[in-house]
């Protein structure tokens, strides 16, 4: 499978943030540019530790990831570096920062779900599907419906 990058679905679009992806073997592949600025840390308020609970898996195309631990660990990826968050963690960016992220999807949903409430969105991700029997679109179906 492969997608370009202008093709991909656009998942996520706030101020300074623009995330387009693709599910692929349960994993989310995606494309995220970050402005200046961006920082994801008061939009995770509200869940475990106020940190996200997704790992991720990513390279740093331009600019730098700023990440922080729950243990107060931080650290940068660069332009050119492969980076790793596990759970329990936040990001910013101090400059333009464009990245490729991997991401468990089951587990990416959930974080979505608290993003969209924190931003006063009703509507799920973009990633679920609806189901063709009862119309349902979301995480409480019984079964992921694609």
């Amino acid at each position: 499978m492969r997608e370009a990058r202008d093709d991909l679905p656009l998942t996520l679009e706030a101020p300074g943030v623009r995330i387009r992806s693709a599910q692929w073997g349960g994993m989310t592949a995606s494309f995220n540019t970050l402005a200046k600025g961006t920082d994801f840390t008061p939009i995770l308020k509200g869940l475990k530790d106020d940190m996200c609970q997704c790992p991720h898996w990513g390279y740093v195309l331009t600019g730098a990831l700023h990440l922080r631990y729950t243990d107060g660990q931080e650290e940068v990826a660069k332009a050119g570096e492969l980076w790793y968050a596990p759970a329990d963690h936040t990001a910013w960016a101090e400059e333009d920062t464009e990245i490729i992220e991997f991401s468990p999807q089951d587990q990416l949903e959930e974080v979505q779900v608290h993003i969209n409430r924190q931003m006063g969105r009703l509507e799920v991700p973009a990633t679920w599907g609806r189901c063709r029997v009862c119309g349902w679109r979301g995480a409480d179906h019984e079964a992921p419906i694609r």
